[in-house]
């Protein structure tokens, strides 16, 4: 029985990984045709990737209640602001841009060697995963394929902070729940 599950959930796990990537991917280029604004790059601090840690998953508890399309609650607004402060952010918007330039290296991370490849390798990979896939529904194999394809033809901006590479690839294993969660 166990070796039926381990292959089903390894397809399921890539499946969904890729699909939370491409959802990362789409998310930040739609947010940057709509407000013109490219992502800013910043040098990570070992402080910045703390205080995401202990941030996102009560900011993401916060934003998951948050209505697509809806004017955001000021309250809310003020309660995340509060929590970005409190874990040692001047503002929401610093504590985003920090959470973007992680999600810039992470994306670029193989998780199976937890070595900066890049994110084009990384999706190359998923995708030789996922073909290779023989348990795999067709219907799955094709989405999922489809979605990495599509997030190959919207490459990541070259990390300009080499630094945080280094900095994320030690916090792996620690961002690792905080990212995969913010990507779903």
């Amino acid at each position: 029985m166990r070796r039926l599950i381990r292959p089903v959930l390894t397809a399921l796990s890539i499946a969904c990984a890729a699909a939370s990537f491409v959802s990362l991917s789409t998310d930040r280029a739609l947010a940057q045709q709509a407000g013109g604004q490219q992502l800013k790059q910043m040098a990570l601090t070992q402080k910045q990737i703390d205080g995401v840690v202990a941030a996102e998953p009560e900011i993401e508890a916060l934003t998951s209640k948050m209505q697509p399309n809806a004017k955001p609650d000021p309250k809310m607004l003020a309660q995340i602001d509060a929590l970005a402060k409190k874990n040692g952010f001047a503002t929401t918007d610093e504590y985003y841009t920090a959470m973007d330039n992680i999600s810039l290296v992470f994306g670029g991370i193989d998780p199976t060697s937890k070595k900066y490849v890049g994110s084009e390798a990384v999706i190359k990979s998923q995708i030789a995963e996922v073909t290779a896939d023989k348990k795999m529904s067709p219907k799955d194999k094709k989405e999922a394929l489809d979605q990495l394809n599509q997030a190959l033809k919207e490459p990541e901006p070259a990390v300009q902070n080499k630094g945080n590479i280094d900095l994320v690839v030690k916090n792996f294993d620690k961002l690792t729940p905080i990212m995969n969660g913010a990507q779903q």
